[in-house]
């Protein structure tokens, strides 16, 4: 057992700035129609920007308060001269970091120091030249960034092809796709849709907004519901705010966000706050005459209370039905408007295009199963409602999900894990490593072969497992659409997200067969050659099989009952129904056929948990799973079923259900 499981849970994180975002420059040698930050190469504010002695300050003083991990971006980081000397020192203070360029600048040399661990960025601006230079207003850009990537290609710098999807490039968007894929094995999707000018220059902005995409181009890129990074936090204060909004009329339009982020940023002139997206001077504070840990815990705490929504916002967004769907942010009203409390009419009608993919999405993209009173969701970019199921899981589909829900969503890429903290490691035995992180699990298909250190699957988990995203590679997706699902979770077996769930709802997963005779639920159990199946066909016809090799035990307020699962062995007749669990009977094949009741005990309870399907439990697992199992052997009888195959058993097992044995 690992020491992670031996610490005391908190209630909450301790509020620590344990992410840094620094900007080195917003100067940029590309000059982007849709940049939002962006000043000439050679902008007088050059002379403004943090010297590198007061970034290793700053870095050492945040280092001091908890920060272990740096987003590195501009403008173009690379057009400074000291950026080695900043990135070297940077990183070698933290334990991973992220990196933001346009890949115009990287030289030989500087790739190999990007070989260090941590994410890279490379922003594509289309297919061709023609496209990508029109866009940056830099002739030979796009030649520039193709080299960069080769040259950490060369020097086996991992890194992500960023693509920026704008109305100029959107045309070649299949095509840019294929030429990042080219470059490398992952690329990702930036922002959807383009924010305003920093500077709110009318001029800046028309030129922005003209790139935008359609609402619902928007949508298609990134989608409700969907992995895309930049807008987790974004989520997130939003679910704050609508608490806020929905219970104390709050219109602290920064609370909640303040409260919850454990990021700050820093822009190039060393001016600190809590969103890149903050422009407003009054809500930024000069780490040149002050210091890091007053910024932390004085200053931006006191910005909860700054802003108030007013009548504007109370009018608009805080009591629109449709701020659950919507992007808005008080900073996207800033940049549109000058007004944290204004609409932005571009992301109303973002909103009701997210609407629409939402009904969209319910009736193609979901399909609801139901297990020992779980309903399991199932997700996927693929269409849903067209694809097979194995036969097993049929009997099991439920037209709408109950009120224990669980959500799988499938996507059929596997996401970049080159430079990524995934926490500590709670299990390593092929096929599985096993990751905890936070509030997450993180379940890593591996070889068994040490010099394939290649996941071919990625599940990401929330703590209780009610929420879980399962990266599978694309040559997955057209197995699928040949074959359909063999199973929900698309791992070797269902099992193991199952008998996770069932633990913390009083349940658990066995090696047995079971049937309904007479109203009555029985459980046969047993391992391999046991006698399950055999058991199982004796009974046919005259009970109703639930599964031959698989059954849930779970504890429900009149007691506890089977379930019945579509983990079948060698007979393929499985029910989702349930039944009072009347006795455990342990099978033993032999010349005679009795029943032979047991006395309780631990020797009963070591039986059934040898018996039990381990999930790559964790020390929570095993204490429910040991609770559980414990109570099952207090509350039902347990007999030794002796038996042979001449189905006289059966006559015992009537007797049994009916109440009605000697």
């Amino acid at each position: 057992m690992t020491e992670y499981f031996k610490r005391k849970p908190v209630d909450s994180m301790p509020r620590l700035p344990l992410e840094g975002d620094l900007d080195l420059t917003y100067r940029c040698n590309n000059d982007c129609r849709h940049c939002w930050v962006r000043i000439p190469a050679n902008a007088l504010e050059r002379s403004q920007e943090l010297t590198f002695e007061e970034i290793r300050s700053i870095v050492d003083q945040a280092r001091a308060l908890g920060t272990r991990e740096w987003a590195i971006s501009g403008g173009e980081p690379m057009l400074r001269a000291d950026f080695a000397e900043i990135f070297n020192y940077l990183t070698r203070k933290s334990t991973t970091y992220t990196l933001n360029t346009n890949g115009t600048l990287i030289t030989p040399k500087i790739a190999r120091l990007l070989r260090r661990k941590g994410s890279k960025m490379v922003a594509l601006y289309g297919a061709t030249a023609e496209v990508s230079d029109h866009i940056t207003r830099n002739p030979g850009s796009f030649e520039a960034a193709l080299r960069g990537m080769a040259y950490l290609r060369e020097a086996g710098a991992g890194f992500t092809v960023q693509l920026i999807p704008m109305k100029d490039n959107y045309h070649q968007w299949q095509a840019m796709i294929q030429l990042a894929r080219s470059y490398s094995e992952t690329w990702r999707c930036g922002s959807a849709w383009l924010y305003l000018s920093a500077s709110g220059s009318p001029e800046r902005n028309a030129e922005i907004a003209a790139q935008r995409l359609s609402p619902a181009e928007v949508v298609a890129l990134d989608p409700p519901g969907s992995s895309c990074e930049e807008r987790v936090g974004e989520r997130q204060a939003h679910s704050l705010l609508d608490s806020f909004c929905d219970g104390h009329r709050d219109d602290r339009l920064f609370a909640g966000c303040i409260e919850m982020r454990r990021e700050f940023h820093i822009d190039p002139y060393g001016w600190m706050t809590f969103c890149c997206f903050v422009t407003d001077p009054s809500m930024r504070y000069d780490l040149r005459s002050g210091s890091f840990r007053e910024a932390w815990d004085e200053f931006i705490p006191s910005l909860a209370n700054r802003v108030h929504g007013g009548q504007e916002w109370r009018e608009n967004c805080g009591s629109c039905e449709k701020r659950h769907d919507c992007r808005w942010c008080p900073v996207y009203g800033y940049l549109e408007t000058g007004r944290f409390s204004a609409p932005v009419p571009y992301l109303c009608d973002v909103a009701e295009e997210s609407r629409h993919y939402e009904h969209d999405w319910t009736t193609h993209h979901q399909r609801h199963f139901e297990i020992a009173g779980i309903t399991i969701r199932l997700e996927s970019d693929l269409p849903l409602n067209r694809m097979r199921l194995a036969e097993a899981l049929k009997p099991f589909e439920v037209p709408a999900p109950g009120k224990d829900l669980v959500t799988l969503r499938h996507i059929f890429e596997l996401p970049s894990l080159a430079g990524k903290d995934l926490g500590i490691e709670l299990y390593r035995k092929a096929p599985w490593a096993i990751y905890r992180k936070g509030d997450s699990y993180i379940y890593l298909g591996i070889s068994p072969d040490p010099k394939d250190d290649e996941p071919h699957r990625v599940g990401i988990f929330d703590v209780d497992f009610a929420r879980g995203i399962i990266y599978s590679p694309p040559a997955e997706e057209k197995r699928i659409r040949k074959k359909g699902f063999p199973c929900l979770t698309l791992f070797p077996t269902d099992q193991i997200l199952v008998a996770q769930l069932l633990a913390a709802r009083q349940g658990c997963y066995m090696h047995a067969a079971g049937v309904i005779l007479n109203g009555q639920g029985l459980l046969f159990v047993g391992h391999s050659e046991a006698g399950k199946s055999t058991t199982t066909l004796m009974l046919k016809g005259q009970a109703e099989i639930l599964c031959d090799d698989r059954i849930i035990v779970r504890r429900w307020p009149e007691g506890f009952k089977i379930h019945g699962t579509w983990s079948h062995g060698d007979v393929p007749d499985v029910s989702p129904n349930s039944a009072p669990l009347k006795a455990i009977l342990f099978l033993r094949q032999c010349g005679g056929n009795r029943l032979e009741p047991l006395s309780k005990g631990p020797a009963i309870s070591q039986r059934l948990l040898a018996c039990l399907i381990k999930p790559l439990g964790t020390r929570e697992w095993w204490e429910q799973s040991l609770q559980v199992v414990e109570k099952i052997v207090d509350e039902v009888p347990c007999y030794e079923m002796h038996f042979d195959q001449s189905g006289k058993i059966v006559a015992y097992l009537k007797e049994l259900a009916a109440n009605e044995l000697r």
